[in-house]
Protein backbone atom coordinates (compact mmCIF):
# COMPACT_ATOMS: atom_id res chain seq x y z
CA UNK A 1 0.00 0.00 0.00
CA UNK A 2 1.54 3.35 -1.02
CA UNK A 3 1.47 6.44 1.38
CA UNK A 4 1.03 10.08 0.15
CA UNK A 5 2.92 12.40 2.60
CA UNK A 6 1.37 16.19 2.68
CA UNK A 7 3.92 18.35 4.29
CA UNK A 8 3.10 21.96 5.28
CA UNK A 9 6.03 24.84 4.57
CA UNK A 10 7.77 26.21 7.63
CA UNK A 11 6.71 29.76 8.68
CA UNK A 12 6.76 32.86 6.36
CA UNK A 13 8.89 35.30 7.13
CA UNK A 14 5.75 38.00 6.93
CA UNK A 15 3.70 40.03 9.79
CA UNK A 16 0.95 37.60 11.40
CA UNK A 17 -2.51 38.20 10.13
CA UNK A 18 -1.52 38.49 6.40
CA UNK A 19 -3.34 36.90 3.48
CA UNK A 20 -0.58 35.32 1.31
CA UNK A 21 -2.62 32.12 -0.81
CA UNK A 22 -0.81 32.78 -4.12
CA UNK A 23 2.32 35.17 -2.82
CA UNK A 24 5.62 33.98 -2.88
CA UNK A 25 6.86 34.66 0.83
CA UNK A 26 10.15 32.94 1.72
CA UNK A 27 10.19 30.71 4.81
CA UNK A 28 12.11 30.89 7.91
CA UNK A 29 15.44 29.27 7.03
CA UNK A 30 16.19 27.77 10.60
CA UNK A 31 12.51 26.26 10.85
CA UNK A 32 12.28 25.02 6.79
CA UNK A 33 16.27 22.86 7.98
CA UNK A 34 14.39 21.85 11.84
CA UNK A 35 11.26 20.62 9.83
CA UNK A 36 13.05 18.42 6.70
CA UNK A 37 15.29 17.00 9.53
CA UNK A 38 12.28 15.54 10.99
CA UNK A 39 10.80 13.98 8.10
CA UNK A 40 13.78 13.20 6.02
CA UNK A 41 14.64 10.16 7.82
CA UNK A 42 10.72 8.19 8.19
CA UNK A 43 10.25 8.58 4.42
CA UNK A 44 10.24 4.87 2.57
CA UNK A 45 12.76 4.43 0.11
CA UNK A 46 12.18 5.56 -3.82
CA UNK A 47 9.50 7.88 -2.64
CA UNK A 48 8.60 10.92 -4.80
CA UNK A 49 9.18 13.99 -3.56
CA UNK A 50 6.64 16.70 -5.07
CA UNK A 51 6.57 20.95 -4.29
CA UNK A 52 4.38 23.50 -4.55
CA UNK A 53 6.58 26.13 -6.60
CA UNK A 54 6.10 28.82 -4.27
CA UNK A 55 9.28 29.73 -2.34
CA UNK A 56 8.30 28.54 1.15
CA UNK A 57 7.14 24.91 0.17
CA UNK A 58 10.24 24.91 -2.53
CA UNK A 59 13.22 25.70 0.48
CA UNK A 60 11.77 23.22 2.18
CA UNK A 61 11.64 20.24 -0.77
CA UNK A 62 15.30 20.87 -1.50
CA UNK A 63 16.59 20.57 1.99
CA UNK A 64 14.85 17.34 2.15
CA UNK A 65 16.25 16.16 -1.24
CA UNK A 66 19.45 17.87 0.44
CA UNK A 67 19.13 15.02 3.23
CA UNK A 68 17.60 11.88 0.91
CA UNK A 69 19.74 12.90 -2.53
CA UNK A 70 18.28 9.28 -3.49
CA UNK A 71 14.95 10.77 -3.83
CA UNK A 72 13.61 11.69 -6.98
CA UNK A 73 12.26 15.69 -6.87
CA UNK A 74 9.65 17.30 -9.31
CA UNK A 75 7.56 20.63 -8.82
CA UNK A 76 4.08 20.56 -9.72
CA UNK A 77 1.44 23.72 -9.70
CA UNK A 78 -1.44 22.30 -9.32
CA UNK A 79 -0.27 21.99 -5.33
CA UNK A 80 0.35 26.11 -5.10
CA UNK A 81 -1.91 27.56 -1.93
CA UNK A 82 -4.92 29.08 -3.23
CA UNK A 83 -5.13 32.37 -4.78
CA UNK A 84 -6.96 34.95 -2.60
CA UNK A 85 -7.03 37.38 -5.58
CA UNK A 86 -7.10 41.33 -4.55
CA UNK A 87 -7.65 39.57 -0.55
CA UNK A 88 -3.25 38.59 -1.29
CA UNK A 89 -0.32 40.68 0.80
CA UNK A 90 -3.69 42.18 3.12
CA UNK A 91 -4.24 42.09 6.80
CA UNK A 92 -6.90 39.36 7.25
CA UNK A 93 -8.41 42.06 9.58
CA UNK A 94 -8.84 44.59 7.26
CA UNK A 95 -10.85 42.65 4.54
CA UNK A 96 -14.38 43.40 4.73
CA UNK A 97 -17.11 41.64 6.30
CA UNK A 98 -19.32 41.76 3.57
CA UNK A 99 -16.44 40.65 1.30
CA UNK A 100 -16.24 37.13 3.39
CA UNK A 101 -19.73 36.67 3.70
CA UNK A 102 -20.42 37.01 0.24
CA UNK A 103 -17.79 34.55 -0.38
CA UNK A 104 -19.05 31.84 2.65
CA UNK A 105 -23.11 32.46 0.44
CA UNK A 106 -21.26 31.31 -2.86
CA UNK A 107 -18.56 29.07 -0.84
CA UNK A 108 -18.12 26.72 -3.93
CA UNK A 109 -18.30 29.01 -7.43
CA UNK A 110 -17.10 32.76 -5.71
CA UNK A 111 -13.78 33.79 -7.08
CA UNK A 112 -12.23 35.26 -3.87
CA UNK A 113 -11.14 38.61 -3.66
CA UNK A 114 -12.90 39.48 -7.10
CA UNK A 115 -10.25 38.08 -9.36
CA UNK A 116 -8.61 34.89 -7.28
CA UNK A 117 -9.41 30.88 -7.04
CA UNK A 118 -13.31 29.86 -6.63
CA UNK A 119 -13.08 26.45 -4.46
CA UNK A 120 -14.21 24.50 -6.74
CA UNK A 121 -11.28 25.58 -9.17
CA UNK A 122 -8.87 25.33 -6.43
CA UNK A 123 -10.48 21.45 -5.49
CA UNK A 124 -10.20 20.49 -9.06
CA UNK A 125 -6.44 21.11 -9.35
CA UNK A 126 -5.43 19.78 -5.98
CA UNK A 127 -8.06 16.75 -7.19
CA UNK A 128 -6.35 16.30 -10.12
CA UNK A 129 -2.97 16.10 -8.43
CA UNK A 130 -4.72 13.49 -5.89
CA UNK A 131 -5.95 11.41 -8.20
CA UNK A 132 -2.61 10.94 -10.62
CA UNK A 133 -1.26 9.64 -7.00
CA UNK A 134 -4.15 7.23 -6.60
CA UNK A 135 -2.99 5.74 -10.11
CA UNK A 136 0.55 5.86 -9.72
CA UNK A 137 0.17 3.42 -6.50
CA UNK A 138 3.60 5.38 -5.12
CA UNK A 139 4.79 6.36 -1.73
CA UNK A 140 4.65 10.46 -2.90
CA UNK A 141 5.55 13.74 -0.41
CA UNK A 142 3.61 16.62 -1.33
CA UNK A 143 5.62 19.68 -0.21
CA UNK A 144 2.27 22.03 0.31
CA UNK A 145 0.32 24.47 2.39
CA UNK A 146 -2.55 24.25 4.51
CA UNK A 147 -5.07 24.76 1.52
CA UNK A 148 -4.27 22.15 -0.08
CA UNK A 149 -3.89 19.71 2.85
CA UNK A 150 -7.54 20.69 4.17
CA UNK A 151 -8.35 19.83 -0.16
CA UNK A 152 -7.15 16.36 0.35
CA UNK A 153 -8.80 15.51 3.72
CA UNK A 154 -11.71 16.26 1.54
CA UNK A 155 -10.63 14.26 -1.43
CA UNK A 156 -10.13 11.75 0.76
CA UNK A 157 -13.44 11.26 2.24
CA UNK A 158 -14.53 11.73 -1.32
CA UNK A 159 -15.61 15.02 -1.61
CA UNK A 160 -14.38 16.53 -4.77
CA UNK A 161 -16.01 20.00 -3.62
CA UNK A 162 -17.65 21.20 -0.43
CA UNK A 163 -20.93 22.34 -0.81
CA UNK A 164 -20.73 25.15 2.37
CA UNK A 165 -17.99 27.01 4.03
CA UNK A 166 -19.30 24.57 7.16
CA UNK A 167 -18.25 21.77 5.18
CA UNK A 168 -14.46 22.77 4.79
CA UNK A 169 -12.16 21.03 7.51
CA UNK A 170 -10.90 23.61 10.40
CA UNK A 171 -8.42 22.73 13.23
CA UNK A 172 -4.78 24.35 12.36
CA UNK A 173 -2.16 22.06 10.62
CA UNK A 174 1.09 23.29 12.37
CA UNK A 175 3.98 24.60 10.20
CA UNK A 176 6.73 22.60 9.34
CA UNK A 177 3.86 19.29 10.86
CA UNK A 178 2.50 16.78 7.93
CA UNK A 179 -0.46 14.31 7.36
CA UNK A 180 -0.40 10.91 5.46
CA UNK A 181 -3.09 9.05 4.14
CA UNK A 182 -2.83 5.72 2.98
CA UNK A 183 -3.89 4.70 -0.93
CA UNK A 184 -7.19 3.16 -0.50
CA UNK A 185 -7.53 -0.69 -1.24
CA UNK A 186 -9.39 -1.60 -4.55
CA UNK A 187 -12.31 -4.07 -4.06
Amino acid sequence: MSTLWLQRHAPVVAEPGLCYGATDLEADAGATLDAARRIAPLLPAGTLLCSSPLRRCVALADAIAALRPELPVRRDARLAEMDFGAWEGRAWASIPREDFDAWTADFADLRVGTHGESVRAFMARIAAAHDEWLAQRRDTLWVTHSGVLRAVTLLQRGIRCPAAAGDWPGGEMPFGGWLTFGHPTSA
